[in-house]
């Protein structure tokens, strides 16, 4: 329920953060955040008492939506039981945490270790696999996002990269596939698939099989513009990493818990690695958790041999209990099937129409609640919308398309040349249709700046 205006409250919330937030990515002086009064279900509201329904789902991580009852009080109650403890003990909510974890990950990837979120779960996760196979090399795909730590932010493939690439990570990046902008002059899936694959085996037989320890991919990249790897490519990476003695890690930090109509996107292509990372939706980012889910192979690694790596944190009590309760109401209110559904039935149908009929969309990709339009100049030469890495005046297309669903009560999550949908997993048809409706006049706005 939204609370009455309290646009004073607002002003004094904006200015102690203008005053002494540093905010992430970000020139200081050229923002303007916007004062968040609350949130609940699939929306959040300002102090002036206007609500956005959230088609970026906080930073894709609300999977479950804001304040979802039984989450909240499963915080409550273990605030009231245990606030913390050391992570060198068991602890009941920690355990069950794992325990349900462990359930749902593929094959045996038994073993979670815990993080305080996604970047340091891929930073623990390529330390293990690089003393699990006594090598330096990490390869990762262009087009990724692994997160903001040093080494995460090595692996990553986009700009945020570049300001903190020395050189030195050991990390070679390679091109995954992605049809509709191909490095590879394919014109099929098929094709994209198999020169995409043996351009990454060229690059393992260049680099030296024996000095790389693993290869990290998005399981579905995410960030980057839910590119659905085509069929047979993870495969084909697992059986590359068998043959080399590479340690294949997936991450799942954005596609895992429901995102994709599954609970890990691995599923939807019969694929296990050796590691894989999660965090976000494990708990709806409720209390920061992230973490590694280990094979039986490399946890055995480490059954005699101390692991060098560790957190204050790791496996909070209240982060835990949080993840319990998320773990739980999903499963008891078919939140991943729900997204399936919805995602089959409601959301593609209704975005290829809008492809349809507005010339700025170039092609629709995605599942479950993991969605994402391409937007052009030109449909035909495929031109984007704004260059790559825009900023300022360049990336005026982009700010006006932001602008107008904003206006009209959509908070949308942009990234480059794409606009992501990605509601909360329990959005409700009634939602889902609201939110298109925004999108479709957002997207006139980028229209006009066709030819």
């Amino acid at each position: 329920m939204t609370p009455q205006p309290s646009p004073q409250t607002g002003a004094a919330v904006k200015a102690a953060d203008r005053a002494h937030v540093f905010h992430s990515w970000s020139a200081q002086e050229l923002i303007d955040p916007l004062a968040v009064a609350g949130a609940e279900g699939s929306y959040f509201w300002d102090f002036e008492g206007k609500r956005y329904l959230d088609f970026s789902s906080g930073l894709v991580y609300t999977n479950i939506g804001y304040q979802h009852p039984k989450v909240v009080a499963a915080i409550q109650e273990q605030a009231a039981r245990m606030t913390t403890f050391a992570p060198a003990f068991a602890v009941e909510a920690r355990s069950e945490a794992a325990r349900l974890i462990a359930e749902r990950t593929p094959g045996d990837l038994d073993k979670i270790f815990f993080t305080n979120g996604g970047a340091d779960a891929v930073e623990h996760a390529l330390r293990m696999a690089r003393l699990h196979t006594g090598r330096p090399k990490v390869l990762s795909a262009y087009r990724s996002y692994h997160g903001g730590t040093q080494q995460a932010v090595n692996v990553t493939g986009d700009p945020r990269r570049w300001a903190s690439d020395s050189g030195t990570a050991g990390v070679v990046h390679f091109w995954a596939p992605f049809l509709y902008r191909s490095r590879f002059y394919a014109e099929t899936e098929e094709q994209e698939c198999a020169r995409a694959l043996e351009h990454l085996e060229t690059t393992v037989a260049f680099e030296g099989p024996g000095t790389i320890a693993a290869i990290v991919l998005e399981t579905i990249p995410g960030t980057a513009g839910i590119m659905m790897p085509p069929a047979g490519y993870l495969a084909g990476v697992r059986e590359i990493c068998d043959k080399y003695g590479i340690v294949f890690v997936l991450d799942e930090v954005m596609a895992g818990f429901g995102r994709t109509g599954t609970w890990f996107a691995a599923d939807l292509y019969d694929v296990v690695p050796d590691l894989m990372t999660f965090a976000k939706g494990v708990n709806s980012g409720y209390v920061p958790l992230g973490g590694v889910a280990i094979s039986a192979e490399i946890a055995a690694t480490f059954a005699e041999r101390p692991y060098p790596g560790g957190l204050t944190y790791s496996g909070h009590p209240l982060a835990c209990a949080a993840a319990v309760a998320t773990i739980n109401v999903m499963a008891q209110e078919g939140v991943v099937e729900h997204a399936a559904r919805l995602g089959a039935e409601v959301v593609e149908p209704a975005l290829r129409e809008l492809a349809e009929r507005h010339p700025s969309v170039g092609e629709v990709r995605g599942t479950g609640m993991f969605w994402a339009l391409e937007l052009v100049k030109d449909r035909e030469s495929r031109e984007p919308l704004v260059p790559y890495n825009a900023t300022g005046q360049a990336a005026a297309p982009m700010s006006a398309f932001a602008a107008c669903a904003k206006a009209h009560g959509l908070w949308p999550f942009v990234h480059m040349n794409r606009t992501h949908v990605v509601p909360p997993c329990n959005v409700s048809e009634a939602e889902l249709k609201e939110g298109l409706a925004a999108l479709d006049t957002a997207l006139s706005v980028a229209d006009e700046y066709t030819r």
